[in-house]
């Protein structure tokens, strides 16, 4: 029986059995972080849920049209949080520069999502609505995010589609000419919208357009294939940027009255995940450095549905769309004899549909981090299929055998046959005759930079929306919620909250003699000189691809103390190593990917190390994040409310320092912290 909304999943957390106890006294991370003071989110509205965002937009100061003219923005990154926040406020009369690596905002990697958007519009009559969005969300979370930004994000989703259809973006449509839904993970209803397997990519155009349109109107100003590398500080407040032209190797100054990160997430930490290879954390580090804190970095999300790796030589995993465990049945053989069988010479009898097993209410539909652990185990049982890696086989099979059957080759072809041609261009098999093999892959970070209800961080006048930010999804992100949170905060949130800080303008005029701007500038140009002529003997990348093993062999999909003060050691040996060996050819007055890759892999090394103190503080299994010390007897996430319903806020303390630790915590007034169970 599917579990109802206003009814308890199944006990309370700290009721569940362990294999581990915890003990609030006891910290595994107390030699590693020094304690900071409580945080408190300043902006979070009072009163009945439903009405907070609606008194926030009110009480928000207002700024008259002829004032924003005199009032810069900065936008960093032009995927959907970035182009959809440039749109918006370039049209709204304010001067905006927006800055993206990208040869053209166009490739920002929001283009890469596949399977949809979730929105409670509730087309479908299956009983969904503003509130279940937000329920769905919270408990898929694990009870780690902020119920009041996820009701908002829940309440504008509505607009957003709305917003889409009216920007031309071609959502599937129904036989009669409304727009269809499907069913992602952790959900019984269908809410999410999609354009095929492109949706990120109809999505970005949408926004692109949008920026582009403001472009031409002079309200916006593009800067493409240029890179963030600075934060500049005056007096407390964010005023600008240091970037740097990819092209020319020119160092620029930058600045505005605001700034505002959109730049992504931080995945590539890991060196194989899905992400584009270009992403990376350096705008939000570099502000981290600058008194920005870094909110629950440990918090990485495992997507279940991924091409397997295929040997040591990939740089790259390749996302298949959740969309797909809509129709396709999860499955391994029952004997290990069977896993190099072809899986068409294996009988229904011999098959283990081990989603549908251990969770006959949700089944396919689980959430991705639940998905993602069902396939490690049973491939560590030795159940994995397809070719020997390392010696062990990592896939299961996603077979359509019944969904064609039942629906025809035409309709699984019109649902899913963008995603089959990629499957059979990158493996050479037919997916329409023989079962897709999938595995889990590193792919999107519910951690960043931390942000208040205002999405404001701890740095005033510094602003961050999307995935760059922490606020939305707590421990797991349901799947579909990436763009909605995306398009959410560039169209419908920030715009409302930036005017309140904006209202104290205008701003002093700050020049580029300045010596916090002459500080950020000289910083950047020594740190591009230091690695320019260490002239060592290793490339960025070997260091690149040692860390993301370390990372994933220690702090990914199972973490434990051992192996996370393991990871710390290894990595602090690896980073003195790179200042000392790295290699990198070239001049910086001239395009050199080389350079480009040594600052950002710099500042992976400090975020990897982050992340593992992170992870080793949080003794308790939530979301994304499992601790082997903290599971049920039947090997489920156990979390731990008592010690644990907090945001970590980490403060930079400097290099070789240990970081400082807020907590701000997670306070439910409208829905009820349970053990989450999908059986």
């Amino acid at each position: 029986m599917s579990h109802d909304m206003d009814m308890p999943d199944t006990v309370t957390s700290t009721e569940a059995s362990a294999t581990g106890a915890i003990d609030g006294d006891y910290d595994d991370a107390i030699d590693y972080y020094t304690p900071g003071d409580p945080l408190v989110d300043m902006k979070a509205p009072d009163g009945p849920i439903s009405e907070r965002w609606q008194n926030r937009k009110f009480e928000a100061r207002l700024v008259n049209p002829a004032n924003r003219r005199k009032l810069s923005v900065i936008i960093v990154g032009t995927g959907l949080a970035g182009a959809s926040a440039a749109a918006t406020l370039g049209e709204a009369g304010y001067v905006v520069k927006t800055f993206c690596y990208q040869d053209s905002p166009r490739r920002a990697h929001s283009i890469a999502a596949q399977g949809g958007i979730n929105a409670a519009k509730n087309y479908k009559e299956d009983g969904d609505s503003v509130h279940r969005l937000f329920y769905d969300t919270v408990k898929g979370g694990d009870y780690r995010s902020r119920e009041s930004n996820v009701y908002r994000l829940a309440e504008v989703s509505t607009n957003i589609i709305d917003q889409c259809v009216a920007q031309g973006v071609p959502f599937a449509r129904e036989y009669g000419g409304l727009l269809d839904n499907r069913s992602f993970g952790g959900v019984q209803v269908s809410r999410t919208f999609y354009a095929r397997g492109q949706t990120g990519q109809q999505l970005l155009i949408g926004a692109y357009q949008a920026m582009e349109r403001q472009v031409a109107a002079g309200t916006v100003t593009m800067y493409a294939r240029h890179e963030m590398l600075e934060l500049v500080v005056v007096d407390g407040k964010a005023r600008g940027i240091i970037a740097r032209d990819m092209v020319t190797g020119a160092v620029e100054t930058h600045l505005a009255d605001v700034v505002v990160i959109a730049s992504g997430g931080y995945g590539n930490v890991f060196y194989l995940s899905t992400n584009a290879m270009g992403s990376n954390v350096t705008a939000a580090w570099r502000a981290h450095r600058k008194g920005a804190y870094m909110a629950n970095p440990c918090y990485t999300q495992i997507h279940p549905t991924c091409i397997p790796v295929s040997g040591s030589h990939q740089s790259k995993l390749t996302l298949m769309s959740e969309s797909l465990r809509n129709d396709g049945r999860i499955w391994v053989p029952k004997n290990q004899a069977d896993c190099d069988k072809d899986p068409r010479d294996i009988p229904e009898e011999d098959r283990d549909y081990y989603l549908e097993r251990i969770y006959p209410s949700f089944g396919n539909l689980v959430p991705r981090d639940i998905a993602s652990r069902a396939a490690k185990n049973v491939c560590d049982e030795g159940r994995g299929v397809g070719p020997e890696v390392d010696g062990v086989r990592r896939g299961v099979y996603l077979d359509f055998a019944d969904a064609i059957d039942r629906l025809g080759l035409d309709a699984v072809r019109s649902k899913y046959g963008n995603l089959f041609d990629m499957y059979a261009r990158i493996t050479g098999e037919d997916p329409y005759s023989v079962p897709m093999r999938i595995y889990p892959a590193v792919h999107y970070v519910m951690g960043g930079l931390w942000v208040d209800y205002d999405l404001q961080s701890t740095i005033p006048g510094l602003f961050v929306t999307g995935e760059a930010n922490f606020s939305d999804h707590g421990a797991n992100r349901l799947g579909a919620s990436a763009l909605m949170q995306g398009l959410a905060d560039g169209y419908f949130v920030l715009p409302h909250t930036i005017r309140d800080y904006l209202a104290d303008g205008p701003f002093e005029p700050i020049s580029e003699d300045h010596p916090a701007v002459v500080e950020a500038r000289d910083s950047v140009k020594q740190r591009i000189e230091h690695f320019l002529t260490v002239n060592g003997n290793r490339s960025v990348d070997s260091y690149h691809r040692e860390l993301g093993n370390i990372m994933w062999e220690y702090c990914g999909m199972e973490r434990s103390e051992d192996g996370l003060k393991k990871a710390i050691d290894l990595i602090r040996g690896l980073r003195d190593d790179f200042y000392r060996n790295v290699k990198v050819l070239g001049t910086s007055e001239s395009l050199n990917q080389s350079l480009e890759k040594a600052g950002r892999v710099a500042d992976f090394f400090e975020l990897g190390e982050l992340m593992c103190i992170d992870a080793l503080n949080r003794r308790e299994s939530c979301g994304g994040h499992f601790r082997a010390e903290s599971q049920t007897e039947d090997g489920e996430a156990l979390r731990h409310d008592e010690e644990f319903a907090y945001v970590a806020a980490w403060e930079w303390a400097g290099l070789d320092e240990k970081p400082i630790l807020h907590k701000e915590d997670l306070v439910y007034t409208a829905i009820e912290m349970k053990q989450r169970s999908y059986k």
